[in-house]
């Protein structure tokens, strides 16, 4: 059995997809701008996860721009029948590399546009909507008239589902009063816990909670706390920082991103990964480290 298969599955929209996934951000090239630095080594990742058997691919086509599509495009077209394409909308690529907001109507339409014709798709799984209020994380404001354009979209047969992504829970309950919303992506991990309450209720809403940046914003001593825990388990970091995300709720999704062959092998590995109760409650005092 692939080691994919052990991490379980979960719901995403009408569609049941392994729990560990894979994120195409670091496909591109440095800064997630330009083309990937080895051209045939970031297909070969892409031919490799599925090989492995993960079936949900998180990607945008602002990463690059349009880089990671179209490399999705060629390494896995025609696509395997149960692969779930998940993408992003809301912001856009300056010149300069810079993320901008891209939060018109008609910038949202033609980014779904732009996802379908790089993707080689008539329609998009999910499409998560990406806020763009807050620049180190979500900020209130409202998403109405963003919601209402996707739902248009989602009407037209353009996308089959919506989620959101670097949300408050206002936001949440905002979108959820116009169309379903299938999934939530924010950064949570073992040291950033915001999220705790939210997970839950999204868990028992029937609502998948995609983290990221698994092991992003760690203090020097949470850092030295898990690689001790690592070190006497014979795992990565990242493979217990993993490891620990599947058993923290059944809803949570991972998308762990790599450039690497190796490196994904390493991290699909995670969901084989054995955690006791005492390395569970060690791993949960990590968010209150100094």
């Amino acid at each position: 059995m692939s080691s994919v298969n052990k991490s379980g599955t979960y719901k995403l929209g009408d569609r049941s997809v392994r729990r560990l996934g894979y994120g195409a951000m670091q496909l591109a090239g440095k800064g997630v701008f330009g083309p990937p630095k080895d051209h045939d080594a970031a297909v070969a990742v892409l031919r490799e996860a599925i090989s492995q058997g993960v079936n949900h691919i998180d990607t945008s086509d602002y990463y690059g721009p349009h880089v990671t599509n179209k490399l999705i495009h060629e390494a896995l077209a025609p696509y395997p029948d149960d692969l779930v394409l998940v993408t992003k909308i809301g912001a856009r690529r300056g010149e300069d590399a810079s993320w901008l907001p891209a939060f018109t109507a008609d910038e949202l339409e033609q980014a779904v546009y732009d996802n379908l014709r790089n993707l080689g798709l008539e329609v998009m799984d999910v499409v998560n909507l990406r806020i763009m209020f807050g620049v180190h994380g979500p900020a209130e404001g409202s998403i109405e008239a963003q919601v209402t354009k996707l739902a248009e979209l989602q009407r037209k047969g353009l996308v089959r589902h919506i989620g959101l992504s670097n949300v408050t829970r206002s936001q949440i309950a905002e979108g959820r009063r116009i169309c379903d919303i299938v999934c939530v992506q924010n950064q949570y991990n073992l040291a950033h816990r915001d999220d705790d309450a939210l997970i839950d209720e999204l868990a028992r809403a029937g609502i998948a909670y995609v983290p990221f940046f698994p092991l992003g914003g760690f203090s020097p001593l949470q850092s030295s706390t898990l690689s001790g825990v690592a070190e006497r388990l014979g795992a990565t970091p990242m493979q217990v920082a993993l490891a620990w995300l599947l058993r923290r709720s059944p809803n949570i999704l991972l998308i762990p991103g790599t450039s690497s062959v190796g490196h994904l092998r390493e991290n699909l590995a995670a969901a084989e990964l054995e955690l006791s109760t005492e390395v569970l409650n060690e791993l949960d005092g990590v968010a209150k480290a100094a």
